[in-house]
């Protein structure tokens, strides 16, 4: 048998965060502690385990998944491959260098032009400026932005910003790719492009890439292998159709609050005119919603910036990450930089079919053209709808699709 060549390994990784502290305890607490310990009786800080005792392998030109609910552990783990932050105990093993391209705000210099941060980027990376002239006109072709490459990124807006991050990251030369969310980026062509040439790296360049996706339409199409990440654990690790109905196998539908205080923003948006606070279904114990019930949701947020006729939008998927429609509800109020607004809405899914579905929350105003312009944006509560009468069909919806419309009426037969 010929032996694997293993270019990660990840052995029995734990990272430990303690909460309200930045790096351990205080200066402040610290002091007290040392002057007296006996009568400097002062609160431990709680703990929490972002990751448990993570094991894997990857071989040389794999391209694996990684997915998990919000909390999970996907960033952390990557930002320990990213050697961003260090594990708390246990051992990574690298055996190549690594790009990686995980939020905005990362990897590039802001005072520096794209074409110095392209050049900085090789450079980390090893590669000589020769080398590194002769991958540049590609980089800025792929990145569309030539018109703004000598541009200071920090004039970039958050879609420009990932189609540079995203170039960098494909055309110079690393061993392995680290992508966490990259086909968030609102442009739907730029999408499918960046998704090409994931596959033509992993396939025909070799190239070993892990990506982090909410999409499962995504990781189905380009990743063979997937695991699954639940509570800081690996639950799964294997075949990515297994993979995503495990993933969907153990989510409950029982989650009925969410609060945003903590929660990341997606990679393209980048505002802070406005931010959702919490999201919760009134009045539940579940997140099960029955045939004729519609679902009751509390939203509040807070005002950053002074806001005339904000508007909402709730978005919802399939299990698969497909659309399905969208909720609106428009000019809900205008207030002031450091106030709160608060909305409970009702959302009827008597249309939807039995199953259950994800939600992307918007909080957005509307420009002059009447084009939605969105300042946050979230992963909301997930639902499960239930049908109680009995349907006079098998409903196939990966064919059919999530919706069933309203019988047709009969007005003639010949």
């Amino acid at each position: 048998m010929a032996e694997r060549d293993i270019i990660i390994k990840v052995d029995n990784v734990y990272k430990e965060y303690t909460l309200g502290s930045i790096s351990g305890r205080s200066f402040y607490e610290e002091l007290l502690r040392r002057k007296n310990k006996e009568q400097a009786k002062l609160p431990q800080r709680k703990k929490i385990n972002a990751l448990n005792g993570v094991s894997f392998e990857i071989e040389r030109g794999e391209a694996v998944g990684i997915i998990g609910a919000n909390g999970a552990g996907k960033s952390t783990l990557l930002k320990i491959l990213s050697r961003i932050t260090a594990p708390t105990s246990g051992k990574v093993y690298l055996d190549g260098t690594l790009s990686s391209m995980l939020e905005v705000g990362t990897g590039f210099h802001p005072e520096l032009s794209g074409r110095e941060n392209i050049y900085i980027n090789g450079t980390i990376l090893g590669m000589t400026r020769k080398e590194i002239d002769s991958k540049i006109e590609d980089i800025i072709a792929f990145s569309e932005i030539r018109e703004f490459i000598d541009t200071p990124v920090k004039r970039y807006s958050s879609g420009m910003y990932v189609k540079l991050a995203f170039a960098v990251a494909a055309y110079l030369e690393s061993d392995i790719m680290i992508l966490d969310e990259v086909l968030a980026v609102g442009d739907m062509k730029f999408q499918k492009k960046c998704l090409d040439k994931m596959q033509e790296l992993s396939s025909k360049e070799g190239r070993t890439v892990l990506c982090v996706s909410h999409n499962m339409v995504t990781i189905s199409k380009f990743c063979k292998r997937c695991i699954v990440l639940d509570k800081g654990s690996v639950i799964f690790d294997g075949d990515t159709g297994e993979a995503i109905q495990e993933y969907f196998g153990e989510k409950k539908s029982t989650e009925t609050f969410i609060d945003f205080s903590s929660n990341r923003r997606f990679l393209w948006l980048q505002r802070d005119e406005v931010r959702l606070l919490t999201a919760e279904y009134v009045n539940k114990n579940d997140a099960v919603f029955w045939e004729g019930e519609k679902i009751r949701q509390h939203f509040k947020w807070k005002y950053n910036k002074n806001i005339v006729n904000l508007c909402l939008r709730v978005e919802v998927f399939d299990s698969v990450e497909n659309p399905v429609c969208a909720a609106f509800i428009y000019d809900i109020d205008s207030r002031d930089a450091g106030e709160q607004g608060e909305i409970t809405v009702d959302m009827d899914i008597f249309l939807l079919r039995e199953g259950k579905y994800k939600t992307i929350y918007t909080l957005f105003v509307r420009d002059t053209n009447n084009e939605s312009v969105d300042l946050d944006c979230v992963n909301g509560l997930e639902f499960e709808k239930k049908i109680i009468t009995q349907s006079e069909i098998v409903w196939h919806s990966k064919s059919w699709g999530s919706i069933e419309l309203p019988q047709l009426e009969m007005v003639e037969v010949q």
